[in-house]
């Protein structure tokens, strides 16, 4: 197996390579050049293009932005290392390999070496003039990629996220309906739900007829989301332009092939509230929402009514399942039959300078304590170690659930 690391000169040569590779490898929408490629020659300002050959074919491919300090250069996949441009928020990342979306679930322990593989060469050749490290940064990765992680060096700063799926395709092979799943108490709240809005007029669901209203339909989603979070004290996702204007340029590319799909969902003449979901080979990803919570009394669950038609849709369409995607919130939980764990996670060299400057922190907290008896007041009004502010996770991207 060849490993290369090279940079990107030529943005539309390597979509056509990206899709060749796409139709083999059962990958997930965000390995798909339709979500990668989307505004990627402004939003990638140093691109490095990880291919990996057998016998002069292409098996796998990622694509790294790479982010220089004084101390560090670091990889990130498929992500720019811009807090502002990443905002959009990535999952079921991972590099897009021939047979399956992980490589270690393409053909059992061999393949599984051969990611290890890839990114141990890759290393190598990789940031050969670093500072004083390298570092890789994998966001929303599987179990693989994590291991695969510790062939470059030290994991650290790492997080799992619960990603809650209702199995379509277990259910039909039962006979069952989606509500089978449900507890009790959260049939109850859905039933309720459903007769306080049918009081307004017939609660319906339609889809985006097309790339227009499209556009019309994540407009008034984002300022339901926006009100919403807002009445909470926070910003929402579509604070950030680039989140609005990367999905508007994603509803360009991907809606023609099927992949992006805006749901209305009404009562009478009220709009009850927006989905935007994707749609890739069968599998649905809720991956943000906007809801009207005024349309009817207190007792009406928007949330639950809209995923739950969109639900029903995606049964009578024989979608293989609806992944509510990284969160573990009580609704994804209550719609769940399965779950699936996502990664977040830095690995390379020892040194990691958030854990360094939290080092730093702890230890200046300390000397402070012990001089404070002799400096007296003078020490007293030196900044407490956790004065000095904490670094954000900026994976934590809200989405409103119901």
């Amino acid at each position: 197996m060849e490993v290369t690391l090279g940079t990107v000169t030529d943005w539309t040569a390597l979509g056509e390579r990206w899709r060749d590779l796409e139709a083999r490898a059962d990958a997930s929408f965000f390995q798909s050049w339709s979500w990668i490629g989307c505004l990627a020659p402004e939003r990638y300002d140093d691109p490095l293009l990880l291919e990996a050959r057998r016998g002069g074919r292409t098996i796998a491919l990622g694509l790294f932005n790479r982010r220089r300090s004084w101390l560090f250069d670091t990889l990130f996949l498929h992500e720019t290392g811009h807090a502002r441009l990443d905002t959009v928020f990535i999952e079921y990342n991972g590099l897009l390999t021939e047979g399956a979306g992980s490589v270690s679930a393409a053909a059992g322990a061999e393949t599984g070496g051969s990611l290890q593989a890839i990114f141990a060469a890759a290393w190598r050749a990789a940031l050969p003039q670093a500072r004083l490290g390298r570092r890789l940064v994998l966001s929303g990765v599987d179990a693989a990629h994590l291991r695969a992680a510790g062939t470059v060096g030290r994991v650290s700063r790492l997080t799992t996220r619960v990603a809650p799926i209702l199995d379509l395709a277990a259910l039909r092979g039962r006979g069952v309906g989606h509500e089978s799943v449900l507890s009790a108490n959260t049939r109850a709240q859905l039933r309720r739900s459903l007769r306080g809005y049918a009081a307004l007029g017939t609660v319906a669901i339609r889809r985006a007829a097309d790339a227009a209203e499209a556009h019309r339909f994540l407009d008034a989603l984002a300022g339901l989301h926006r009100a919403t979070w807002q009445r909470r004290g926070r910003q929402g996702a579509f604070a950030e332009p680039h989140f609005a204007r990367f999905h508007h340029a994603l509803i360009d590319r991907a809606l023609p092939r099927g992949e992006v799909e805006l749901w209305c969902v009404t009562a009478g003449a009220a709009t009850i509230g927006y989905l935007y979901n994707f749609q890739y080979r069968g599998r649905v990803l809720a991956y943000q929402s906007g809801f009207d919570y005024t349309v009817a009394d207190r007792r009406a669950k928007p949330g639950l009514t809209c995923h739950h038609m969109a639900i029903e849709r995606a049964a009578v369409e024989q979608r293989a399942c609806y992944d509510f995607m990284a969160g573990d919130d009580r609704y994804k939980r209550s719609f769940s039959n399965a779950a699936s764990s996502l990664h977040w996670l830095t690995a390379g060299a020892n040194l990691d300078p958030i854990r360094l400057a939290g080092w730093v922190r702890v230890r200046s907290g300390r000397m402070v304590a012990r001089l404070r008896p002799v400096l007296g007041q003078g020490a007293r009004s030196a900044k407490r170690p956790h004065d000095l502010g904490t670094s954000s996770d900026r994976h934590c991207q809200p989405r409103i659930g119901p």
